[in-house]
């Protein structure tokens, strides 16, 4: 196991209930699971302030390839999208999520988790 990325249900616990809760909802029942233990591995360097996203394995070079689908959730608040390759959560994409703004501070996580 991966301990030198740290879990997110320990970073931000609010954030892994709604998207377990959205998992569910959306009949993404293995995802659901899965998503108890994902890891931060790298925030997203777009920059926007609306965007909170991480990649929860090491990121691509270039497009994530065969196996590869968007899970589009509906959350109470913000946007909630996942890349899953092969039934694994690769990267989630937390747009408008006003519970991460400034918890975020890019700091966050394993010295940038940068790999």
């Amino acid at each position: 196991m991966d301990e030198t990325h740290p879990l997110v249900r320990e970073l931000f616990p609010e954030l892994i209930a709604d998207l377990i809760a959205c998992l569910e909802e959306a009949g993404e029942t293995e995802l659901a699971i899965l998503a108890w233990d994902v890891r931060l591995h790298q925030w997203c360097e777009c920059g926007d302030d609306f965007c909170q996203s991480f990649y929860t394995a090491p990121r691509p070079d270039g497009a994530y390839g065969p196996g590869h689908r968007c899970v589009p959730l509906i959350p109470k608040k913000g946007d909630l999208i996942l890349d899953v390759v092969r039934n694994q959560i690769m990267y989630v994409e937390v747009l408008y999520y006003p519970g991460l703004r400034g918890a975020t501070s890019r700091n966050t996580g394993p010295d940038q988790a940068q790999d």
